[in-house]
């Protein structure tokens, strides 16, 4: 007897049942955009405007993979290429290159519902995808041209097709569940097996290309293969997978080989190595970013929310009409979180929540899966997500975080834009005492912040031992521009991360930034200019100076231009100026 619908046990589509995915893409892209639409003309960013947009722009300049008018810092040039060639259609404009990010981004949460409709059902992938391209972090990255949502899109589809053949499902219907399978132009399992593993080397490489540290995954992949065959002891499928998921090595190798032949260095300058690499081995520091990676994967930006529904339906009895996901899948996911979660521990100087953007759709897929199998309404457990990441896209959370994992970049952005503007109206012509990325804001007409040039000086960042070394060569700078660096709750308010400041600070230069008044004080300025949006502030001082004119000797009686014999006036001594000393600034010394 047929079981009845509510015991019939639902598999994963196969793909004669469901829909092309190409048909699906304008939906998502139309949502992409249309959801970002007032951030497009936003100028650019923080990294954008520290090297990706620069680095670009000088490939589309000139054609140089190695960027000349930023420090290179070795970040494989695939975000450069594409961002070139898009900008030959779409002009150098912000809007044009956030415009190209939306085309990113919608076909990496394409990648997103592919992986969950195979693996579950398309409402779960519906889900899936929606909790993801709403999660702050994703809504934020969804627009910014950093290297890791290239990364991250090309990690996922790579994913998609590693998870549909390396781990295929026994269960009946579910897509190449048996070798003698055919699909409807009947090609067989093994060839498409092989198509899939051509696929993944691909994909992995083009992520490799993106972003040197997307190895990672299929490095841990393939150690997983490798820990198979060991097992299982069959050879030829897991050795093949192993040979595919290690051929991004190849062109990540030629890429460093080139940057050594072309700059004598291998991983960028040595700065950028030592920050994101030989400084961080501490075991104390790892510690620290085990800990701080785990709660940027479980609860950062109101992750803890869909985290929390999950653990308390694992208490709850499973429904067995409801299928969940393998668990061959779990201990490949399971195998990545891992591996991301311990690199991204070590490597990095900055604890940036973007590096882990493709790791959130699998920690997201696990949870719509279990409340897939444990609840009959668990779409009220997505609504109560979905509502708290909307509420974290716009609300800032209890301590301090970096602008980018939410909408404030966009006031960072607003209030620098507004700045800069003021500056070059009143003082054009003046030098500028300012942190990156201020500086790059004010020199770099490109960034679109300005259309002029405005000289700047620049200092580490607005800490009382800065602002004081500034304050003590005063004729360097007759204007400084000071802004909140980061997002912190304001004195008064709750801060639940109060107790690991010292910390913070010791390992991942944390610092609290000077207030305009204060700091107005100490340089001996006048707060001409400040404004603030939801607790980012921006202000502007000026510094009355004295000039020191020049004195020349005015000139000799016309009697004089014949001396008597025996004197003479040489013309060097007519032409003497006495000019004032001017110390040079520390950061002219270093230059």
């Amino acid at each position: 007897m047929p079981a009845s619908p509510r015991h019939r046990v639902s598999t994963p589509q196969t793909a004669s049942t469901i829909a092309p995915l190409w048909r699906l893409y304008p939906i998502f892209l139309a949502a992409v955009y249309l959801s970002h639409l007032t951030l497009l003309r936003l100028p650019y960013f923080w990294d954008e405007g520290g090297y990706y947009i620069p680095a670009a722009w000088d490939f589309f300049r000139t054609g140089t993979l190695i960027p000349i008018s930023t420090a290179t810092n070795a970040h494989p040039p695939l975000p450069s290429i594409l961002l070139a060639g898009w900008w030959h259609l779409s002009g150098f404009v912000p809007s044009g290159t956030r415009t190209f990010i939306c085309i990113i981004a919608a076909a990496a949460l394409l990648a997103v519902y592919r992986i969950a409709r195979n693996l579950l059902d398309p409402p779960a992938a519906v889900a899936t995808t929606l909790l993801t391209a709403l999660y702050p972090i994703w809504f934020a990255q969804s627009t910014l041209a950093h290297a890791d949502i290239f990364a991250a899109a090309f990690t996922l589809w790579a994913l998609a097709f590693y998870l549909e053949c390396a781990t295929p499902s026994t269960r009946p219907g579910a897509p190449w569940s048996s070798p003698s399978h055919r699909d409807d132009h009947g090609v067989t399992h093994s060839a498409i097996s092989a198509q899939r593993k051509l696929y993944s080397a691909i994909l992995f490489s083009l992520a490799a290309l993106s972003k040197e540290t997307a190895i990672v995954t299929p490095a841990a992949l393939a150690l997983w293969e490798a820990f198979l065959f060991l097992r299982d002891r069959k050879l030829r499928p897991h050795a093949t997978w192993v040979a595919a998921l290690l051929f991004p090595i190849l062109p990540l190798s030629a890429w460093y080989a080139f940057h050594y032949h072309r700059t004598g260095f291998i991983f960028g300058n040595p700065e950028f190595l030592r920050y994101n690499a030989t400084a961080n081995l501490s075991a104390h520091r790892i510690a620290l970013c085990l800990y701080h990676r785990l709660l940027h994967l479980t609860m950062h930006m109101n992750m803890f929310v869909p985290v929390i529904c999950t653990l308390a339906a694992l208490l709850m009895p499973a429904i067995a009409s409801r299928a969940r996901l393998p668990r061959t899948v779990l201990n490949v996911i399971a195998v990545i979180l891992l591996a991301n979660w311990i690199a991204f521990s070590v490597l990095g100087g900055a604890l940036l929540t973007r590096y882990l953007l493709p790791m959130y759709p699998l920690v997201l897929l696990i949870c719509v899966a279990e409340w897939r199998h444990r609840f009959h309404r668990w779409y009220l457990l997505a609504a109560l997500s979905t509502a708290a990441f909307l509420c974290g896209i716009w609300i800032n959370p209890p301590y301090a975080f970096a602008p980018e994992d939410n909408l404030t970049y966009r006031d960072m952005i607003v209030l620098h834009q507004r700045a800069v503007a003021l500056i070059a109206q009143k003082w054009p012509q003046a030098t500028v005492l300012t942190a990156w990325p201020a500086f790059s804001e004010l020199q770099r007409p490109e960034l679109g912040y300005t259309k002029i040039s405005i000289k700047a000086v620049p200092i580490q960042n607005f800490a009382i031992d800065q602002i004081q070394k500034a304050a003590t060569d005063p004729g360097a700078y007759d204007t400084a521009l000071l802004f909140s660096t980061k997002w912190a709750p304001p004195p008064g308010r709750t801060n639940i991360a109060t107790r690991n400041e010292s910390t913070d600070a010791r390992y991942f230069d944390f610092h609290e930034d000077v207030r305009p008044a204060e700091a107005s004080a100490i340089l001996h300025g006048e707060l001409v200019w400040q404004a603030s949006i939801r607790g980012e502030w921006v202000a502007i001082l000026r510094f009355p100076r004295i000039e020191n004119a020049s004195v020349t000797r005015p000139p000799l009686p016309t009697d004089t231009l014949n001396p008597p014999r025996g004197i003479s006036l040489g013309a060097e001594e007519n032409k003497k100026e006495i000019q004032p000393n001017r110390r040079r600034h520390p950061i002219d010394e270093g230059n």
